[in-house]
């Protein structure tokens, strides 16, 4: 993955907006599942080039250092050269001087040559610390959106849990329910009134029967009674004959 992929991707990822996509998503949780995926993929991948982006730069650092360091002793090995010509020559050795001389200047050359090469690999140092920096704080951003992601779709199995419970609980309450036509104990309560209307049907067809039981009675003590009268009425009839 090159760098000009990897800023692409992490500026994509760390402004993606999650709710806006949790909108307008069919199913919010295989979304949010498949997003919590891409975003671990992403990062991981990010981290692999990342460390050798890094990697590449402690090489950069370290050559640097090194240069930097040889041009100084290039610049010490030249001071001792030339300490050492100016002795033989003041001692009248002129040949010996001459030739320490000739090192004191290769000594300098090879730190003109260092410290050229130290400043050359600078501008690239800073360059790639820029990007190092950068590459670093996109990571974090897509780390922080992760983390994010991890915790809305966690909260969203929750909720779904909650919501599903909840509608257990409804259907259980509905399912006994007396006020509920469709519950089975209104079923039963249904039945239980029908054989109790059944009983007062039966109850009042036998009153109906006993009714007119009674009624023939007092017929039958109106007759008796006619007759007791009509005995008495010619009784009264025949003692006014005899007298």
């Amino acid at each position: 993955m090159t760098k000009q992929s990897i800023f692409g991707r992490i500026a994509q990822l760390a402004k993606a907006n999650i709710n806006s996509l949790i909108d307008s998503a069919e199913d919010p949780k295989l979304m949010l599942d498949q997003m919590v995926r891409d975003y671990s993929n992403s990062i991981s991948d990010a981290e692999g080039t990342i460390a050798e982006t890094i990697g590449n730069l402690r090489l950069l650092e370290d050559d640097h250092r090194e240069d930097v360091e040889a041009a100084a002793e290039w610049g010490g090995k030249a001071l001792a050269a030339s300490r050492k010509a100016d002795e033989l020559r003041a001692a009248g050795n002129t040949v010996d001087a001459d030739k320490f001389d000739n090192l004191a200047k290769v000594a300098l050359g090879r730190q003109l040559q260092s410290e050229k090469e130290a400043k050359a690999a600078e501008p690239q140092i800073a360059s790639q610390t820029t990007v190092v920096d950068q590459l670093k704080s996109g990571l974090n951003a897509m780390k922080e959106k992760l983390g994010q992601l991890s915790a809305k779709r966690d909260e969203l199995i929750a909720r779904s849990k909650t919501a599903a419970a909840q509608t257990k609980v409804m259907d259980a309450v509905k399912s006994i329910d007396i006020m509920d036509p469709t519950s089975e104990v209104s079923r039963f309560e249904d039945k239980i009134r029908r054989e109790e209307a059944k009983v007062r049907g039966a109850n009042e067809l036998a009153a109906s029967s006993l009714d007119a039981q009674f009624e023939s009675l007092e017929d039958l003590g109106e007759l008796t009674e006619v007759d007791a009268r009509l005995a008495a009425l010619k009784s009264s009839s025949a003692s006014e004959i005899e007298k």
